[in-house]
């Protein structure tokens, strides 16, 4: 880490990997093992000397052996990244004011990579994903914290019932997952009862979901950090409401809870159920964010940003993500990443910006340089669709059919509350009877514009509509109107009943008529035909009208 954030010991290329991990995975080749752990103490001897080789030839430079060195190295990196891009990008994305600054803390460290006894992790006191009430989080024994973060090992629970979910998400027997990958609160019942008290404590004090982190060394619990944390719109809505339930806030506390712009999410599409039965599952990842994303595949931030301007809706698949991946993320569908758990870094900032995501999806392997993924012997290449669950992680070939949200439960409470309080009435423009059923739905007391003429525009009206502008005389214009009574009046019939009780004001007939006439050789054709005249007839009157 020192070398990648103080040093500038970035990939020459973005199709390259990180060269510190180059090295790793080159070291651990040689030697025949696969994590990182399993390297002995000769074997990172190695690494120390090849990293300070790697470093000399990319830098210049000696690594810093000064504590004192190192120590300001550090400390002058984080001031310098207060204006580098991808900070800059996040303070406009979370509203935080450039003048305000940042700050640098000097502690003592304690070391989660000291044997069996040690471990590090990232934990929640409720679910930051769908906002359940129960503890959760992911540890790694003999690591570092980077370690769980970075998403280069994917880790395992915190929580047994946790545990017992992913196994069943991965299709493990319970015995294999007793055997191979216990929770904390089977490896190391007391450190994990200290832990879930500290948890409780600590939300009960800020009342509030807390995001924690900790390390155990030598099998004593210190505690890190904890903050407010980040959580998707659907978490946001279900922990206010619950808080409020438990009494721990209150009704105006728990408006105030709830981010506007977070409460979009719960309006975005979601799986039509019968499409996805029908979709053709690829692989399963950890569901790390939940929703529905459908976009071209990318690999890389900056082509995700430039297909995004261009319209294009796209997917961001890489091993793991980083910090540098942040203005990618942004404008993607949804992520997709190889390596990493619920805690990683792809799985936090999805949640925090409401993206769906699956993280440490094993099964797919990932070639920047040919810009491809394999999964399970299918190849895909970079433009291809590809489809992401995460609320279930399953991974799609392909778009999957989406339909609108509902609005239910939680949410729907919050709305209850949000008219006990308001002290301004919104209305919606609504034209049709399925408009006006959804915005009530969504809290509008009332129709603020009916606009009579848009509802003529669905392909039925519209060529009764038309042949009462195009014709030439009262009479025909008297046919074309009593064609479309029936539809007006089953309009406003749906209208008023979907409104009832609130009021509707209704704009009568007011056409702008070169909206609605024909100026394409097709409609000008189809229009000749239901009105029994020439062609040459409807592009003459079509012209009077623009």
């Amino acid at each position: 880490m020192y070398g990648d954030v103080v040093l500038g010991m970035k990939p020459v290329n973005k199709e390259d990997i990180d060269p510190f991990e180059e090295i790793i995975e080159k070291v651990k080749e040689e030697k025949g093992v696969k994590l990182d752990n399993e390297l002995e103490v000769e074997d990172l001897k190695e690494l120390v000397k090849r990293f300070k080789v790697a470093v000399k030839e990319q830098t210049g430079q000696d690594f810093p052996t000064c504590a004192y060195e190192q120590l300001w190295g550090a400390i002058c990196a984080v001031f310098r990244s207060w204006m580098n891009e991808r900070a800059i990008l996040y303070r406009k994305m979370e509203g935080i004011p450039a003048e305000w600054g940042t700050a640098v803390s000097v502690q003592a460290m304690v070391f989660g990579n000291m044997g069996d006894t040690s471990a590090t992790g990232v934990c929640f006191s409720r679910d930051a994903g769908n906002g359940e009430d129960l503890f959760n989080g992911e540890y790694l024994i003999n690591a570092q914290g980077e370690d769980v973060v970075a998403g280069i090992r994917t880790p395992q629970q915190i929580t047994k019932i946790g545990s017992q979910r992913w196994a069943e998400r991965a299709g493990i027997s319970e015995e294999e997952r007793v055997a191979k990958y216990p929770s904390m609160e089977e490896a190391m019942p007391e450190i994990y009862k200290e832990l879930d008290a500290l948890q409780t404590k600590l939300e009960n004090h800020y009342r509030d979901m807390q995001d924690m982190e900790f390390t155990v060394q030598e099998g004593k619990l210190w505690f890190l950090q904890t903050r407010n944390g980040k959580r998707t719109g659907a978490a946001m809505v279900k922990i206010a409401m619950d808080l409020l339930r438990q009494g721990m806030i209150d009704e105006k506390t728990a408006l105030e809870r709830c981010e506007p712009n977070k409460l979009d999410e719960l309006l975005h599409p979601v799986f039509d159920k019968k499409a996805l039965k029908e979709a053709k599952v690829l692989t399963r990842g950890l569901p790390a964010s939940p929703g529905a994303a459908t976009g071209q595949i990318v690999f890389f931030a900056d082509d995700a940003a430039k297909w995004a301007a261009d319209g294009k809706k796209v997917v961001m698949v890489r091993i793991e993500t980083s910090p540098e991946d942040l203005a990618g993320m942004a404008v993607a569908e949804g992520i997709l990443t190889a390596r990493g758990g619920m805690t990683s870094h792809a799985a936090v900032v999805a949640r925090g910006m409401g993206k769906c995501c699956v993280s440490g999806a094993g099964a797919i392997n990932v070639d920047y340089k040919t810009r491809t993924v394999e999964i399970e012997g299918i190849t895909l290449k970079e433009g291809d669709f590809i489809s992401l669950n995460g609320t279930t992680g399953e991974v799609y070939k392909g778009k999957v059919e989406t339909k609108a949200a509902e609005v239910s439960g939680d949410f729907a409470a919050l709305m209850d509350l949000c008219n006990k309080y308001t002290k301004l009435n919104v209305r919606t423009n609504a034209d049709t009877p399925h408009d006006a059923e959804v915005a009530r739905a969504f809290g509008a007391s009332g129709i603020g514009l009916c606009r009579t003429e848009h509802m003529f525009f669905d392909a039925e009206k519209i060529v009764a509509m038309r042949e009462m502008i195009l014709s030439p005389d009262v009479e025909g214009r008297r046919k074309a109107l009593a064609k479309l009574l029936p539809f007006q009046k089953a309009d406003f019939k749906g209208i008023f009943k979907a409104m009832d009780g609130c009021p509707v004001n209704v704009r009568l007939l007011d056409p702008p008529l070169h909206e609605f006439v024909p100026h394409d050789a097709k409609g000008q054709e189809e229009m000749a035909k239901a009105m029994g005249v020439t062609v040459q007839e409807i592009k003459k009157t079509c012209g009077k009208s623009v």
